[in-house]
Order: structure tokens, then sequence, then C-alpha cells
């Protein structure tokens, strides 16, 4: 069933814009629920952590991501610190873990609203998209674009398109022959067309950039 799922998803995509229908075609298949899954094994399962990991994560290489994310889970047996335990840790020993003192602050008025309830993390999947984006943007540190890769891959939501992402911006002005690299809004202009599929044709815009022919 799920395969059909994508095969309906792909066909109407194609249907909905030349460009993407020539798209897929160079590409070929992208499983949508495969590759939100493979995402997802490479974060933590829950909103928590990953918000968290994508705080601790930006501006960074995902090697060095990784690292420092690993070094802050092990000042906590491995594992990642519940809101309490980030709120009573020292500064120094989040600094140590390779931290920088923008982020542990982040990292405490994340651990602030989740105390307080402020941030509900459970009545998230219950949210509009939008609503959703609301409520993480909030958060000191975190903005849309976290916000907008949280929706497509921790909730798994199938409508979503991130015009500010620089690599959909740059995969859209290779796809679509624009002289110059497109603002946010013509990015989202352009991807009306791909409603209600929006979130599977950005993966596949991610994509063409990994089959782009070195100049």
């Amino acid at each position: 069933m799920e395969g059909t799922l994508s095969a309906a998803a792909r066909a109407e995509l194609a249907a909905a814009d030349p460009a993407m229908a020539a798209l897929i075609e160079r590409i070929g298949e992208i499983d949508l629920q495969t590759r939100l899954r493979r995402r997802s094994e490479e974060r933590p399962a829950d909103a928590y952590g990953a918000l968290l990991r994508a705080i601790v994560g930006q501006q960074l290489s995902t090697k060095a991501a990784r690292t420092i994310h690993r070094r802050v889970c092990e000042l906590f047996g491995g594992k990642t610190p519940s809101p309490r335990q980030l709120l009573e840790a020292s500064e120094e020993e989040l600094r140590a873990a390779g931290l920088s003192g923008r982020k542990v602050s982040y990292l405490r008025d994340l651990a602030s609203h989740v105390l307080s309830g402020e941030l509900e993390l459970d009545r998230l999947g219950e949210l509009a998209d939008e609503e959703v984006v609301e409520e993480i943007v909030a958060v000191r540190g975190l903005g849309r674009w976290t916000a907008e890769m949280f929706l497509i891959f921790h909730l798994e939501r199938p409508d979503v398109l991130s015009g500010g992402d620089l690599g959909i911006r740059k995969a859209v002005q290779i796809e679509y022959g624009l002289a110059e690299l497109p603002p946010p809004r013509r990015v989202l202009e352009i991807g009306e067309a791909w409603r209600p599929q929006r979130s599977l044709a950005s993966l596949y815009l991610w994509e063409s950039l990994a089959n782009v022919p070195a100049g």
C-alpha cells in the first residue's frame, strides 16, 4: 500500500509541473516514507531531542554537529539531557562539550519552554503546519527553517516547502533555468503548483543537487 501511495504522489507531482516531471523522470523513484525514516534514524526520535539536536547543529558541518551532540549527551550518561538536567548543568560543562555560549542560552530557553508548558511537544502533531511553526520559533535560536525541517522530517507532513532553504533555491534556479538565485518568495510562488506534494518536491530538489554534473 505504501508503494502505491508513493507512486500516486509522484504521478500527481509530475502532472502538476513539466519541470518537476522532467526531474522525476531523470532521478527516478524516491519513496518519501523511506527517505523520511532514513533521515529520522540519524536524529533523536522524540520531538524535544530533535529540536535540541537542531540547535546543537546550527552553522556546523554534519560531522562537527554529530561530534558535539555526542559530547553533550556523554555529559548525561550518553542520553539526551532532560530539560531539567540541561538547566541544572553549568555553562562551563556545556561549553567544554563544544557548545558556544549562545547555543547554551538557546538550549536553556528550549528547556524552559518545555518545562513551563509554553511549548507542548506532545501537542505539535495535532496542530496545523503554520501553528507548529509559530510554536517552535517562539524558542530563541529556533527559526522558521528549523521548524520547516521539523515538519518534514519529524512530523512527516506531506506539503511543506522551505522557500528559504539554500539548497532548494539553488535547485530551483537550475531546474527552471533562472539567471539568478531565486528569492524565497519566488520559490514559494513556483512551488504552489506542487501542492499537496511539496515535501516530496523538496526531496527531489535536494536530490537533484547530488546529480548536477561537475562544471
